[in-house]
């Protein structure tokens, strides 16, 4: 016979043993995603020619965010709608007009985080200037290791056309995507802005255009390089999201 006690002690283990299960599987999502673009973020130069190797995470817990669950967000916006993303930061103002018909996954999952203040005092990490030319940001880390919790479907992908004999597409600037590891509903809070047209696979969702004076800034930042001079790395002019606010149009 089985005591109250007894019985209650077993749940209690049986819940830890749950909750050490599901940081394990944290922990492996975070070694898998990448800190970029997968597969075509870190720049290296190879007999004059761009070669891109996957920069992978570091080792360990994602940021906690108050996003602990497996699952996205509830859908809770208006697919009809238009919605913009305003990044206040340090450098100045980039507005992201997101188009909620074709990415209503992703446009929820930015109204969502951003009304936690997720995104605020966040730095955008990594810049590349060779190959491709984006400015990456959304890890509340601020190092590449950073998530929410939670993984999207990929979204949109048809609007980038067929890829040519190189497998790629060209990412128009301006385009505002979600970076991913390269492998299929893999996309967390982590997003690159494109200061000039970018060859790439056809397998990061665009959900945004950056306007003019935010494309503006983005360049103003990729001018200033990388930190110790190479071409992928932390942008030298630091930028820092201050504030971000997804407000319905």
């Amino acid at each position: 016979m089985v005591s109250s006690d007894q019985r209650r002690r077993q749940l209690a283990r049986e819940k830890y043993v749950r909750q050490q299960q599901r940081r394990e599987e944290a922990r492996r999502r975070a070694r898998r995603r990448n800190t970029v673009v997968a597969g075509v973020v870190a720049v290296v130069l190879a007999a004059g020619a761009a070669v891109y190797a996957s920069v992978r995470l570091t080792d360990g817990d994602a940021k906690p965010s108050g996003e602990n669950t497996s699952a996205a967000p509830e859908l809770t916006i208006d697919r009809n709608a238009s919605y913009t993303m305003a990044l206040d930061t340090d450098r100045g103002r980039v507005t992201v007009t997101m188009d909620a018909a074709k990415t209503p996954q992703t446009v929820n999952s930015f109204h969502h985080l951003a009304g936690k203040k997720y995104f605020d005092g966040t730095k955008c990490h990594r810049l590349t200037t060779d190959g491709i030319f984006v400015l990456q940001c959304g890890d509340p880390k601020g190092d590449g290791t950073g998530d929410p919790g939670y993984t999207l479907p990929d979204e949109n992908l048809a609007s980038l056309g067929k890829a040519g004999a190189n497998g790629k597409v060209v990412y128009r600037a301006g385009t505002v995507a979600m970076a991913n590891t390269g492998q299929p509903g893999t996309g967390g809070s982590q997003f690159f802005l494109v200061y000039k047209d970018s060859p790439l696979p056809p397998g990061y969702t665009p959900f945004g255009t950056i306007d003019a004076a935010g494309l503006k800034v983005v360049r103003d930042v990729a001018a200033g390089g990388v930190e110790g001079g190479g071409a992928d790395g932390a942008p030298k002019k630091a930028v820092t999201i201050e504030k971000a606010t997804v407000t319905k149009k």
